[in-house]
């Protein structure tokens, strides 16, 4: 495997909560709670995407501008880049959107996904502060 590899599963597997898998075939996914911020092709002499993420609609503009990076293949249209030259970006750079990415995902999960990933009780959170409705009298037939 390339360094890159190294460091970018390294790098995604320090954010809180977040796994890995390998899916179609070559594609090593980094998820939080099942949804993906980040993919790392294994194999970049097959497909020339090293490294595809999620960004901001401002940011997908900024960044396929620049030579080496693409919109990613079949995600596109959800903000994701892909990137084909690792000197399109410093490694600080990279790092700063891949965490960017990692939010963008995880502000889009629901609340009680996030409470049981801290760890909380969505149970506990979900009745406070809010009166209970009495329950409804059934109507006889």
């Amino acid at each position: 495997m390339a360094s890159y590899i190294e460091w970018v599963r390294a790098f995604c597997l320090s954010l809180p909560h977040a796994t890995e898998d390998v899916q179609w075939e070559h594609d090593l996914l980094f998820r939080i709670a099942g949804k993906m911020f980040c993919v790392a092709n294994m194999e970049p002499q097959l497909v020339p995407t090293k490294i595809a993420f999620k960004c901001t609609p401002d940011k997908f503009a900024e960044l396929v501008e620049l030579d080496g990076i693409i919109p990613a293949p079949y995600m596109a249209r959800n903000h994701w880049v892909a990137i084909i030259e690792l000197e399109s970006l410093r490694w600080a750079e990279l790092e700063e959107l891949l965490r960017a990415s990692y939010q963008l995902v995880r502000e889009k999960l629901p609340k009680k996904t996030i409470a049981e990933l801290e760890g909380r009780s969505a149970a506990g959170k979900a009745g406070k502060g809010k009166a209970k409705r009495a329950p409804v009298a059934k109507r006889k037939r």
